[in-house]
């Protein structure tokens, strides 16, 4: 190798090992948080409500009485305790929020597709898609 291929080398060596990195993209999709409140349990309960009940559910608990709020949410652990032992189980509370991420996602499919069915002939067309998605672009 001739000395000006090798100071060629040599330069483009510096110039890979100097050059500023190109920007790390994030490959890992974050879920989003359970509450946008701090879990800190010894001094509220603010983040376990919105993560058990949901954000919305969690708001109606806050207008309630303490006596009220452990009626309701009685009424709840009622439900999740199947065999109505009076204790609830790790498969009674995995299959409770099984059940409300079903119920969860089965409103939101309903809402969407009100959204998108624009003539509410029960069908959704390729058109009211792009219409209900896309209108505000077109």
């Amino acid at each position: 190798m001739s000395i000006p291929q090798l100071l060629l080398c040599l330069s483009l060596s510096m110039v890979c090992i100097s050059s500023k990195p190109t920007e790390k993209k994030e490959r890992v999709h974050h879920e989003a948080q359970l509450s946008d409140k701090v879990h800190d349990d010894a001094q509220s309960f603010d983040y376990d409500h919105d993560a058990f009940l949901g954000a919305d559910e969690a708001k109606t608990f806050d207008q309630l009485t303490p006596e009220e709020s452990k009626e309701r949410l009685g009424k709840i652990v009622s439900k999740i305790d199947e065999d109505n032992d009076g204790f609830v189980t790790v498969d009674e509370l995995k299959a409770w929020i099984k059940f409300a991420q079903k119920r969860w996602i089965f409103e939101d499919v309903e809402r969407q597709w009100k959204g998108h069915d624009l003539n509410e002939d029960g069908l959704i067309s390729w058109e009211e898609y792009k219409n209900a998605t896309y209108g505000y672009v077109l």
